[in-house]
């Protein structure tokens, strides 16, 4: 028994060796079945039945939002099969199936890593940007004092905070890629979150207006370099992650001739 996950909207092509014998069942959400010329066919639901030998069905896709499971049967794969070397973590599901949650965690892992590397790189950028934008402001006059302790914000402060909270967003976006089914969805709103609640606290020190306006400006410079950065790293280490401790499957084309659902 093996345990195929279609995010929402995901297209996976099918390859005949593996479906062969294969019987399968919708366990969550919806499947269509795409066919041989490329027109949709029909949309199974939970619960449904079916078998893809000999049907010509070209790929399987979620029409829905939502994760679907399907649940795949197959007696035997024969171990002589020419093209077993195609299928990739998937050769005899007695001997050599792994646990899908480790592999899909393994492969995250250079991802993860490049992401955290290009966020470091960006965070050292964010922060001798915004010094550099700050220190145009005070010679044109900023002072950046804060009324509270009458306290003058140092060029090295404004540096500091802003490495301390890019690195932040680092690791939060990181952490999205790992565990997230949905990690772009779910950084686009805790950017905008993050960002919105972080132009508050200058409108709350009693600060002179022009101060005000300066760490505004030094709050946005700081999420331009940083978010378009993480986003574009959180939609390259998107993977797709199928159920835990359930072989991985890889489907590809297949070349035969009409769909049969049960």
């Amino acid at each position: 028994m093996r345990t195929l996950a279609l995010h929402g909207g995901e297209r996976v092509e099918v390859d005949d060796a593996e479906w062969r014998d294969a019987f399968a069942v919708v366990t969550h959400g919806q499947v269509q079945l795409e066919l041989r010329d490329g027109s949709p066919g029909p949309v199974l639901g939970q619960d449904a039945g079916f078998w893809l030998q000999g049907t010509g069905v070209r790929a399987l896709l979620n029409p829905g939002p939502h994760t679907a499971m399907v649940h795949i049967a197959t007696p035997r794969i024969p171990t002589n099969d020419r093209r077993r070397n195609d299928m990739s973590n998937f050769k005899n599901t007695q001997t050599n199936a792994g646990p899908a949650s480790s592999l899909a965690g393994s492969s995250q892992k250079p991802r993860i890593r490049q992401l955290v590397g290009k966020g470091l790189l960006a965070a050292v950028g964010a922060a001798v940007t915004t010094t550099l934008v700050a220190a145009v402001a005070k010679a044109a006059g900023v002072d950046f004092e804060i009324p509270d302790g009458g306290e003058t914000i140092p060029l090295s402060g404004i540096a500091f905070v802003t490495f301390v909270f890019s690195i932040a967003g680092v690791l939060i976006a990181a952490a999205l890629v790992r565990w997230s089914d949905h990690p772009a969805k779910r950084w686009a709103q805790v950017a905008m979150t993050l960002t919105t609640l972080s132009l508050i606290p200058p409108f709350l020190s009693g600060a002179a207006a022009r101060t005000v306006a300066a760490l505004v400006a030094l709050y946005l410079v700081a999420a331009t370099v940083m978010i378009p950065t993480l986003t574009r790293s959180v939609l390259r280490g998107r993977k797709r992650r199928y159920a835990n401790r359930m072989p991985l499957v890889r489907l590809r084309r297949s070349k035969a001739a009409r769909p049969c659902a049960g």
